[in-house]
């Protein structure tokens, strides 16, 4: 009895030492809003998939802009919904205001039809443009069937139908 006498003293000595914070004292929170497991987004035109995004976790901020932490996969459709490319990264993020998905870590984009990828450390997709590029401090490697292509920074349509490599490196095959 002496021993829970003591516990239960010490215990109100203990809680009552602490400060009280006001009202102007707490920090607002900032987390997350809103949590969601094993997404999948389904994006559709006149009633036509045009893509796809699947995550095992999306995390929805206050201003709306959505976390990707444990990595995002995109399938890209065309316009009579056959799958004509994918984009995949270790995590990602979409600013909402301005509609602007990045994509970052071990990111790759490839071409189902063509058959080529293209591997990158960072990317930045464009819904509105259909546009998917990275800056030229971002080093990029592109493989088709029959060469290897590598250099910094990366311009081309979601499809990967045609990309545009900004600066260039290595030994570039020319047919005459």
């Amino acid at each position: 009895m002496r021993k829970v006498f003591l516990f239960l003293t010490a215990t109100i000595i203990f809680f009552s030492c602490q400060k009280v914070k006001t009202y102007e004292q707490l920090k607002p929170y900032d987390g997350p809003v809103m949590e969601v497991n094993d997404i999948e987004t389904i994006y559709s035109d006149s009633s036509v998939v045009r893509v796809r995004l699947k995550a095992p976790k999306e995390l929805e901020l206050q201003n709306g802009d959505r976390l990707f932490p444990k990595g995002v996969f995109i399938e890209f459709f065309d316009k009579n919904g056959v799958k004509t490319s994918t984009l995949k990264g270790n995590s990602g993020k979409l600013e909402k205001e301005r509609n602007l998905y990045n994509v970052k870590g071990a990111v790759e984009i490839k071409s189902i039809e063509q058959k080529k990828k293209m591997n990158s450390e960072e990317l930045f997709w464009d819904p509105g443009k259909d546009e998917v590029y990275c800056d030229t401090n971002t080093f990029v490697t592109i493989t088709t069937p029959t060469e290897i292509l590598m250099g910094k920074g990366l311009k081309t349509n979601q499809n990967f139908t045609s990309y545009k490599i900004l600066h260039p490196t290595g030994v570039i095959d020319v047919t005459e």
